[in-house]
């Protein structure tokens, strides 16, 4: 990072793509994430326009449950500076920190990204992109991070998202709606409540969603999750639906102690 007002404390997460920094911002005098264009992608394809798209989509949104951007800089090192969340993402807590999540956990997690998401779509946009690892999580309040595939409704090319939590209409190239966020917001809560991803044959070949069904998970969100991963979009059904199904028991009591709540 080659920034005199950010100086690099550590290296968060490397993609093919973009790198992630946790940084001290000498202006503002806090940590702040910065993210930035891998050397060997710099000046080549699209990686500094996606990063710039991310940045000024993110410099207009204004969500409790949305990661906030400080900054966004075009120039040469395209950098885009984020805040700092506390926490783990949701795919560390289920692995390393307890398990999944009960039922009043996990409804009270997808309330949040539902409404996340429902401001997203109200403001033309789709996330495309939900995973576990794409949450971060503190004190039972749940954030979305790396918009860097979100893009407005319409056809993208296949496979735009992450292999093995892609909706249908996503591997096949097919017409993206916000469907396709009601089918991410389904596989995340799978997960959350199994600690199983919901479609993964082992073979990381091909797209298994495209003809696997996902065993079936008992309790009262069973029926809500497997709904949200309809393999046709029109059967899936509408994200306020979701909502509302997951406010109910989001309400129920929670199935652990007070103590060993994550989403309390």
């Amino acid at each position: 990072m080659n920034e005199s007002r950010y100086i690099a404390l550590d290296r968060i997460a490397t993609s093919k793509t973009f790198e992630v920094f946790d940084a001290w911002s000498v202006e503002r005098g806090c940590r702040v994430v910065v993210k930035t264009v891998t050397p060997e992608k710099r000046g080549r394809g699209d990686a500094e326009e996606r990063l710039a798209q991310e940045g000024h989509l993110l410099e207009r949104l204004t969500h409790p449950h949305i990661v906030r951007a400080y900054e966004v800089r075009e120039e040469a090192p395209a950098m885009l500076v984020l805040e700092t969340l506390p926490g783990e993402t949701l795919a560390h807590m289920v692995d390393e920190g307890g398990g999944p999540l009960d039922t009043g956990e996990a409804a009270l997690l997808g309330l949040q990204v539902g409404s996340a998401l429902g401001y997203l779509h109200a403001h033309g946009v789709l996330h495309l992109d939900l995973k576990p690892s794409n949450i971060v999580v503190e004190n039972g309040r749940a954030k979305l991070i790396d918009l860097s595939i979100a893009r407005p409704p319409g056809r993208a090319e296949p496979g735009w998202g992450t292999w093995c939590y892609l909706a249908p209409e996503q591997a096949l190239g097919s017409a993206l709606t916000a469907a396709t966020d009601v089918w991410g917001l389904g596989a995340v809560l799978y997960e959350a409540l199994t600690g199983d991803i919901p479609f993964d044959d082992g073979s990381e070949e091909g797209y298994p969603q495209l003809s696997l069904t996902p065993a079936p998970l008992a309790g009262p969100l069973g029926p809500l999750v497997a709904s949200c991963l309809a393999r046709a979009p029109t059967e899936r059904p509408a994200l306020e639906r979701v909502v509302d199904g997951l406010r109910e028991l989001a309400a129920a009591p929670t199935e652990r102690p007070l103590e060993q709540r994550r989403f309390p």
